[in-house]
């Protein structure tokens, strides 16, 4: 199966990096959760997802995570600049 790794850009300016098996299916949580949902990340009480920026796909789960993880160690200019190069 393969594994995405994604940043989610949000209303209020924040990035999101999360990795799945289906990209628009996980947006979909998301924005539920934004909503008052229960799926979805905590980390969108208060937020609401607006899209996807970044997607990485062809991943192996194990690899998808350790993407991710290095993704979220990046700064923001950083994170900003990886989007620029992908859209």
């Amino acid at each position: 199966m393969d594994w995405t790794v994604y940043i989610i850009r949000c209303d209020d300016g924040s990035l999101y990096t999360g990795v799945t098996t289906d990209p628009e299916r996980r947006l979909a949580e998301h924005r539920n959760r934004a909503q008052g949902g229960r799926r979805g990340a905590r980390y969108f009480n208060g937020r609401r997802p607006l899209d996807i920026a970044f997607r990485e796909d062809g991943h192996t789960r194990s690899s998808a995570c350790r993407r991710e993880a290095a993704i979220k160690k990046l700064n923001r200019a950083a994170k900003l600049r990886l989007i620029g190069l992908t859209c």
